[in-house]
């Protein structure tokens, strides 16, 4: 995926451009009556103009919906996940991890697909000067970086395999820190502030698209199973037509030129209708874990 130069999105994506490009669709829906601007909460994303490129979705939205959209961005998962239990937002993209244990707070909106699927894998990173490191077992004693406390690729998973591994991940390493976000994991281990790390792989591998040099300072030492992709939900007392016109709109985004530029800059291949089987892996292990430690409610 090519860069798109900062500051730059404000002349491809135009407010003008994106009501022009949905009238046709938008015209074929009634529009939304909402007494406020329909609110969908995020987590930082991997985007060189990142607000430019929120600005440019809200403004493709709201031509498709016929109602204002806000996007809230908190730095933690944890922060999205309260704003959506209070019902102050309509709408988030969250882990997969707060959603196995929150399925009665929200309602599966829709699936990403990465790769033509509604999967993901974490990756466990190392230094690119580290070659012989081949799993979590091979970092005894080493400082090691996290994502989120409620990110099933950057924490879940490792903790599972450790105890899979039959060791506890409270005494395992040396030190071990959080980072917020999946892409300051791969800059911590890239600049040997950590012999390892845990990240979504397809923020690694999105990241090496769009910022190699980034991630050529890092290696992919071990990748796990799949699992569901982080998941676009709902609160549950949202209005059915609300609901349905969103949904309509994500999925709509692979068949419309515009929608597509955006899919790509997000390095997805579209939105499919919600497939509640695929976080059974992820529900799997929150089990197995909770079964062994406190996980924080």
């Amino acid at each position: 995926m090519s860069r798109t130069p900062q500051g730059t999105w404000a002349g491809l994506f135009s407010r003008r451009r994106f009501l022009a490009a949905g009238a046709a669709l938008a015209a074929s829906r009634p529009a939304l009556a909402v007494a406020r601007p329909l609110r969908i909460g995020t987590t930082a994303v991997i985007l060189h103009d990142q607000v430019g490129f929120l600005n440019a979705w809200r403004a493709y939205l709201e031509a498709q919906l016929g109602a204002p959209v806000q996007f809230v961005q908190r730095g933690a998962y944890r922060e999205i996940n309260d704003l959506l239990r209070a019902e102050e937002l309509d709408f988030a993209w969250v882990c997969g991890f707060p959603y196995a244990r929150n399925r009665s707070l929200m309602q599966l909106l829709a699936m990403p697909l990465w790769d033509g699927r509604p999967l993901y894998r974490s990756y466990l990173i190392v230094p690119a000067t580290d070659r012989t490191t081949a799993s979590f077992a091979d970092l005894a004693g080493r400082v090691f970086a996290y994502s989120d406390p409620d990110s099933n690729s950057g924490f879940l998973v490792p903790q599972y395999e450790l105890y899979r591994l039959g060791n506890d991940p409270a005494a395992f390493f040396r030190r071990t820190f959080f980072t917020y976000a999946h892409s300051k994991v791969v800059l911590a281990v890239g600049q040997g502030l950590a012999s390892g790390g845990a990240v979504d792989g397809y923020v690694w591998e999105t990241m090496a698209r769009q910022s190699p040099a980034l991630t050529a300072a890092t290696r992919v030492a071990w990748r796990s199973e799949e699992y569901g992709f982080p998941p676009l939900v709902a609160r549950r007392s949202l209005p059915a037509a609300t609901f349905d016109s969103v949904q309509g709109a994500l999925i709509g985004m692979s068949g419309d030129p515009v929608g597509r530029t955006l899919l790509r800059t997000l390095n997805l291949d579209g939105f499919a209708p919600p497939e509640e089987r695929v976080f059974d892996g992820i529900a799997g292990i929150v089990e197995f874990v909770a079964a062994r430690q406190r996980l924080p409610a």
